[in-house]
């Protein structure tokens, strides 16, 4: 079989003749560009997906947000101060301004201010959703779909839930956990009023040539605990995992952190696939306990291979060892598909990556 036909065979929720494998590389491409080893344009070029092939690496990312942002009745400015990028929105009932800070060191970016520093900040936020539409942008996936092959499926992103939207991007823990105990029925309005404007997107990415669509919420359960999950969360998953199979695609969500205090939650929603599962000991739960914790549904368990593993810091030993006490589990039903948690990350090597392929082919045939 394929990469392509291993994983829509376990989507259906038949049999392969092996664990599909399958692994985020975009981070550590990114950071081959940056570094001038890979051309630019390579993550959208048809040698990305050769890149992917040659490895031995089943595609499905990036994804990306098939859909634009249009802001009415705002002004938006954007500047750069060294690695610093700003953007400030002004609104006729006030402004708002983040800056995410670029790290050489890591290819990578973070928030180092948000928009919503604090429950002060709710009016000019629900004014900015109330003045967002959304509209169709599906090139790349057009492009993806001729371009993947045998070697993958063509993924999509759905906006993240209108909370996890906040928590993780746009205001953090400390502003979105003191609007919602102070000012509870106005967070609650600014979620609402969010919710109207995803849903928009989200109905985009779902018509979009996607195959499969995931909601990225870059879940981790110390950050939202199940009484968060149920009154914030829940709903939004529920609706839009139930829209997608209507649809006849199916549903990811990204899960890449502690996986103990919510996943049996999630496992319950609906999702096809629960997604970049990092397992002990980088993650907070065995491998082996996954299944039993998630017995009573039916979604795909896909991750397993910390990031880290990939890299020199993990004996050649130890990355074998891991990777076969997988295998040992994922052969014993086609419930499973062996992947990165959550991405391939730049100092990986490259061997390690090449080397999953081999075991897979040895240790990944299933028993039945």
């Amino acid at each position: 079989m394929t990469p392509r036909e291993r994983i829509l065979t376990i989507l259906k929720g038949k049999q392969p003749d092996q664990v599909p494998w399958f692994g985020d590389l975009d981070y550590w491409a990114n950071s081959l560009i940056k570094r001038c080893i890979k051309p630019i344009g390579f993550v959208a070029s048809d040698d990305y997906i050769r890149w992917h092939r040659d490895l031995g690496v089943g595609f499905y990312l990036q994804g990306y947000f098939p859909y634009k942002q249009i802001l009415s009745d705002c002004t938006v400015n954007e500047w750069d101060e060294g690695f610093k990028h700003f953007k400030e929105i002004i609104t006729p009932v006030g402004s708002v301004c983040e800056c995410w800070e670029y790290i050489p060191t890591s290819f990578s970016e973070g928030p180092v201010e948000h928009f919503m520093k604090s429950e002060d900040d709710i009016p000019v936020m629900k004014f900015i959703y109330q003045n967002t539409r959304f509209e169709p942008e599906y090139d790349l996936a057009w492009q993806r779909l001729k371009q993947v092959g045998d070697q993958g499926i063509v993924l999509c992103y759905l906006p993240k839930s209108p909370f996890m939207h906040l928590l993780a991007l746009e205001a953090g823990v400390v502003a979105v956990t003191m609007a919602a105990l102070t000012m509870p029925d106005e967070f609650k309005d600014l979620l609402d009023t969010m919710k109207t404007a995803f849903d928009q997107a989200a109905q985009i990415a779902v018509d979009s040539p996607a195959e499969v669509l995931m909601i990225p919420e870059n879940l981790s359960s110390e950050m939202v605990g199940p009484e968060l999950f149920q009154l914030y969360m829940h709903d939004y998953q529920t609706e839009w995992t139930s829209k997608i199979k209507a649809k006849g695609k199916y549903s990811f969500i990204h899960i890449d952190g502690t996986l103990g205090g919510l996943i049996q939650q999630e496992s319950r929603v609906g999702f096809t696939v629960l997604e970049a599962l990092t397992p002990y000991p980088v993650g907070d739960l065995k491998w082996e306990d996954l299944a039993r914790i998630c017995r009573n549904s039916e979604s795909i368990l896909w991750g397993g291979i910390p990031g880290v593993y990939f890299t020199a810091n993990v004996s050649d030993e130890e990355f074998d060892r891991h990777v076969k006490q997988l295998l040992s589990i994922m052969v014993k039903e086609p419930r499973y598909v062996l992947g990165v948690a959550d991405q391939v990350p730049p100092d990986c090597l490259e061997s390690r990556v090449k080397r999953v392929a081999e075991l897979v082919d040895e240790f990944g045939k299933y028993r039945n």
